[in-house]
């Protein structure tokens, strides 16, 4: 802030994200009403109304690595990086 403005003297603006809002699409019931940890797995057991549990489907896992080079001794302008992953 320039030392010759003062906050009262500020205009508010509508911030810009304002404009990007929209209503939430038509929402679905889910079938599971709660969700627990198993002690054994650490997993999280989905349920429904009656406690039994139920299939969510798969989800994938996915793993990366990542190295940096560099070709001279003191690592400055000639390094290099390299990234991959893997997902199932």
């Amino acid at each position: 802030m320039p030392a010759h403005s003062s906050p009262a003297a500020l205009t508010p603006v509508r911030p810009w994200g304002l404009s990007r809002l929209a209503p939430y699409s038509t929402t679905t019931k889910l079938p599971y009403t709660t969700v627990v940890i198993d002690p054994t797995t650490q997993r999280g057991v989905f349920r429904d109304e009656q406690g039994r549990p139920v299939d969510m489907g798969k989800h994938g896992t996915s793993t990366g690595t990542e190295t940096s080079t560099a070709t001279n001794l003191d690592s400055q302008p000639d390094q290099g990086h390299d990234q991959d992953s893997q997902q199932d």
